[in-house]
């Protein structure tokens, strides 16, 4: 049996959310930069030799559709959360998208990778590798570095984000108690 996987991407604006998505969809790296409201897609892969099929869903990264990212984070089941390795404001943004997700998701029901992206921008980087990985490890997220342009760590991403959420899943499924009435 094919199992969906409902993923949402955030992060601020112009961190790479759609590149990086469109670079794992269609190994293109989108140029141009036009701002997302909302925007689907769907693809089939293989993730440890099971294959499933991922609904994934680009948000907004503009502060004026912040309050749509509650109805998005509710429909989600693993998240992977973006900045730019180059933008310190959008890393500093994180934990207020990390808030965002305990809020409306309990403990269980939470995958999370969390990306820094555009480290083809390598001499503009104003966060570091341990950085990112020091903030990852101290919220239970795993942690890549990504360049959607170079195609740098995409699937990778996408497939341990997989991983994440079914380990998610197994643990809700044990811990689902049974009442007697």
């Amino acid at each position: 049996m094919e199992h969906i996987h409902k993923v949402v991407v955030l992060g601020s604006g112009g961190v790479g959310k759609s590149a990086l998505i469109i670079q794992f969809l269609q190994n293109y790296f989108l140029m141009t930069y036009d701002p997302t409201i909302e925007e689907s897609y769907r693809k089939q892969i293989q993730v440890d030799n099971n294959t499933c099929f991922l609904e994934i869903l680009d948000t907004a990264g503009s502060e004026y559709f912040s309050a749509m990212r509650d109805q998005f984070i509710n429909s989600g089941e693993g998240f992977l959360i973006m900045y730019s390795v180059n933008s310190r404001e959008s890393f500093e943004q994180l934990p207020e998208v990390l808030k965002q997700i305990k809020k409306v998701k309990d403990k269980r029901n939470r995958a999370v990778v969390i990306i820094g992206n555009k480290i083809d921008l390598e001499r503009k980087r104003k966060i570091s590798v341990q950085e990112g990985k020091d903030f990852s490890n101290s919220h239970g997220a795993a942690f890549f570095e990504t360049s959607a342009k170079d195609r740098i760590n995409v699937d990778e991403s996408f497939n341990r984000l997989v991983q994440e959420i079914r380990k998610t899943k197994s643990i809700k499924k044990r811990t689902k108690r049974c009442s007697i009435l």
